[in-house]
């Protein structure tokens, strides 16, 4: 029960991320640390052995993600949201969390260009987030990482 409730949680989580990227292009430090919460309580700790590997993996994409933010390719709280997410996933699983990330980041990036096209689509956007999209303000790639999230949450077992 502890495990469903935490992914439901997870979920709920990942997707105020979404919204408050949109709006504000921050990810909350407070949030990283309840996903990374949550996600350390769904971990099984009967077995330690099993468990090492697993934080080795979260090290290692921390790190390739740390070089990644120090080239400014990415954002200090895409690391943060994606690390914390990580927590507890096998090598498979990351390659699953980036690879959903990286599908749902494409689809982001061509709905802000579909924005720019000269007679505006109708698509749902609000004013502001309009006028952020025609002065070329990063993409909201929080928005990305929370549908790669989402889909290891739920994939992971809920």
């Amino acid at each position: 029960m502890l495990t469903f409730s935490a992914a439901a949680l997870q979920i709920l989580l990942l997707v105020y991320v979404a919204v408050s990227d949109v709006k504000t292009r921050e990810i909350s430090n407070t949030v990283c640390l309840l996903i990374a919460a949550f996600a350390i309580a769904r971990l099984p700790f009967d077995d330690l052995q099993h468990l090492v590997p697993l934080l080795y993996v979260t090290a290692l994409l921390f790190v390739l993600l740390l070089i990644l933010y120090g080239r400014k390719l990415l954002g200090g709280g895409d690391v943060k949201l994606l690390t914390a997410l990580a927590i507890g996933l096998s090598l498979t699983e990351v390659f699953q969390l980036l690879y959903v990330t990286v599908i749902a980041g494409a689809v982001v990036a061509l709905v802000y260009l579909a924005m720019r096209l000269p007679p505006y689509p109708s698509l749902p956007t609000s004013f502001s987030e309009r006028w952020r999209n025609l002065l070329h303000t990063p993409l909201p790639y929080g928005v990305a990482i929370a549908c790669g999230g989402i889909w290891v949450v739920v994939s992971h077992g809920v």
